[in-house]
């Protein structure tokens, strides 16, 4: 009796035992779910909270009006799918503003996903309205944006992806150090200008990009000139003619009077490609660390060459040898005015754009004219060898005909 009484006792112990870790068990995991649903609940809200202070519920309704428009807004779960959750392994470059990921998305579209680091308080709340009309520009030159992801502090850019890198990298990679044919500095340059000279004079409202620089213009399969990241970009109202803002760009291409002044205007964009364009010439860094400390600054050294006579110095030495004089010239006046302090002095993007394809259609005609010069050459060579050649063969036949005929007397006198 007392062996089943102790069985029954721990039976029982067992059964209760069982019982409460199994009711422990249910009473944590309901908390754990109950846990999860709160953060789930708390991460929709946050979400919803970014999404509407970053414009998104405009922005929804704005693009309800263009019924043709390819903008999308993107949520963080499907740029995170398409970026492997921002892996290193995806990063495409990195800058002052933020990083930028390679990024596939389910459908096959491949876009280079900008995630920014920070922004103006006045930018948030007019950004979803700006990036729907940047999102019009429609200029082959011009890297289109696809959409934007809100549900973030700051927002994120989804631009159409280009495969061959940036121009800073094609001038300055020093593991590929490869000639870079003159005609192809020329075109990068005047299609760049042509960009700028779009978003300053025929975009609607005229754009003022705000951070010019050889690492914003990208190269396609056919190194073609895309201009990228308007993360600096402002949209010019109809009365106004410069916007006052906080300074941003890079050292090297900023424009020293924005800097002072904090005003920024078209001439400031102007100023920033100035440099660009020395960089295709030099293959140069707007700021570099070769020579002596007062001659690292691409601007002012070019300005200083210029002015003492020694611009040809700085220059690459396949530009030296290959570009027309007449055409070094004129770039270099372009530059210095481009240059100039006094923005005012300074031409319009148009202008720089028309002088550039203006010089190079004229090196190209140089080439060409020179090409029919050496083809003239080369035929009047080749005629003169004709010539000679056929004299010579006249000649041969003349005398082996001579020698038949003595031949022919040998014979019949036998």
């Amino acid at each position: 009796m007392d062996g089943c009484r102790k069985k029954d006792t721990f039976t029982l112990a067992l059964k209760i035992v069982t019982g409460a870790s199994v009711g422990a068990f249910i009473v944590a995991f309901a908390c754990f779910w109950l846990y999860l649903g709160m953060q789930k609940r708390r991460l929709i809200r946050t979400k919803q909270r970014f999404f509407e202070q970053n414009g998104g519920l405009l922005l929804q309704q704005q693009m309800s009006s263009f019924k043709t428009t390819s903008f999308k807004i993107y949520s963080k779960e499907e740029l995170e799918i398409a970026t492997n959750k921002f892996s290193e392994e995806r990063v495409l470059g990195r800058g002052g503003h933020g990083i930028v990921y390679k990024g596939t998305f389910e459908d096959g579209t491949i876009a280079a996903i900008k995630k920014s680091k920070i922004m103006e308080e006045h930018q948030t709340k007019e950004f979803a309205k700006e990036m729907l009309i940047l999102s019009q520009i429609n200029h082959k030159n011009v890297v289109k944006l696809l959409g934007c992801c809100l549900e973030v502090e700051v927002p994120m850019l989804v631009y159409e992806y280009i495969s061959n890198g940036t121009l800073y990298h094609y001038i300055h990679d020093t593991k590929m150090w490869l000639p870079i044919p003159l005609d192809e500095r020329l075109r990068i340059a005047a299609e760049s200008a042509d960009a700028f000279a779009y978003m300053h004079s025929s975009a609607s409202p005229p754009i003022i990009h705000g951070d010019v620089k050889s690492a914003n213009i990208l190269l396609d399969d056919n190194f073609v000139a895309k201009v990228s990241d308007f993360g600096a970009s402002k949209l010019v109202a109809n009365d106004e003619a410069e916007i006052a803002t906080l300074v941003q760009g890079t050292i090297g291409y900023l424009d020293p009077d924005y800097f002072s002044t904090c005003r920024l205007t078209d001439k400031s964009d102007v100023y920033s490609f100035a440099v660009i364009i020395l960089e295709l010439l030099t293959r140069k860094k707007a700021v570099y660390f070769e020579g002596p400390e007062d001659h690292r600054n691409l601007a002012s050294s070019f300005c200083r060459a210029k002015k003492d006579g020694k611009f040809l110095e700085i220059l690459d030495v396949q530009v030296r040898n290959e570009l027309k004089l007449e055409v070094l010239e004129e770039i270099g006046e372009l530059v210095m005015q481009c240059l100039s302090k006094n923005r005012d002095e300074r031409p319009t993007m148009r202008e720089v754009a028309d002088t550039l394809q203006k010089l190079r259609r004229f090196q190209m005609q140089s080439w060409t004219d020179d090409k029919c010069i050496e083809t003239e050459s080369l035929l009047d060579d080749s005629i003169d060898m004709y010539i000679g050649d056929s004299m010579s063969a006249s000649f041969s036949q003349e005398v082996m005909l001579d020698m038949k005929l003595e031949g022919d007397s040998y014979s019949s006198g036998f």
